[in-house]
């Protein structure tokens, strides 16, 4: 579980933060989706978050406000956001063209 006090330590470097409801369809459906997507890059880890009682000083943090809700984080500061279900082609493009652009803002 991400602590509030050292969560920017239990998210450094490039992060896809998926946070979801124990009881949204849609979180289930989009869960492996989002494993499956990343399970073979390096340039970045998934973290699963849940939505509950315990993590609501998160959701204010990044201001998530449903889910599910994909972060793309480096070192804890959000660059890239996505809300609802997406089928895997249109995360896959969405993945690539952040992690693409957030490279080539950092190397300005």
């Amino acid at each position: 579980m991400i602590n509030q006090d050292n969560y920017k330590d239990e998210l450094k470097g490039i992060c896809v933060v998926e946070i979801s409801g124990e009881s949204c369809a849609n979180c289930l459906s989009l869960m492996p989706i989002v494993n499956k997507l990343t399970s073979n890059r390096d340039d970045c880890r998934v973290i699963h978050i849940e939505a509950d009682e315990n993590t609501t000083w998160l959701m204010e943090k990044f201001e998530v406000d449903r889910v599910p809700t994909l972060l793309l984080v480096d070192d804890g500061e959000v660059f890239a956001r996505a809300t609802g279900f997406q089928p895997e082609e249109i995360l896959e493009m969405w993945l690539d063209a952040k992690l693409e652009a957030h490279k080539k803002d950092k190397t300005k």
